[in-house]
C-alpha cells in the first residue's frame, strides 16, 4: 500500500509538471520548485505546499539553502540535485 500511494505521489507531481510547464502556472496549494545539478539540467516541478512540514524535503530545502542562500536563479525554489534523488525523496513523503 505504502510503495502504491508513493508511486502515485510521484506520478500526480510528473503530471502536474507537463500539464503546467507550457503555462507556467502553478494551482492553489501547489509550488514550483527547479531541480537539478546545473542551469541546463534542471526541470520545473510543481508540487503540494503540504511538502514544506516534511522532514525530508525540509533536509533538500537545507541543501538549497547551502548553495544559493535566498537567491535563487531562476525566480522560483531551486533544489540542487538529481532528479532522481528528488523522486525518491518526495514518493516517500
Amino acid at each position: 500500500m505504502t510503495f502504491l500511494r508513493s508511486f502515485l505521489g510521484a506520478k500526480q507531481i510528473t503530471r502536474r509538471r507537463e500539464s503546467s510547464s507550457s503555462a507556467l502556472s502553478t494551482p492553489r496549494g501547489f509550488m514550483a520548485v527547479y531541480v537539478g545539478e546545473n542551469d541546463q539540467k534542471r526541470k520545473r516541478y510543481v508540487v503540494p505546499v503540504s511538502y514544506l512540514n516534511q522532514p525530508l524535503f525540509q533536509e533538500l530545502l537545507s541543501k538549497s539553502e547551502e548553495e544559493f542562500g535566498f537567491d535563487h536563479p531562476t525566480g522560483g525554489l531551486t533544489i540542487p540535485c538529481h532528479e532522481s534523488l528528488f523522486f525518491t525523496v518526495t514518493s516517500q513523503i
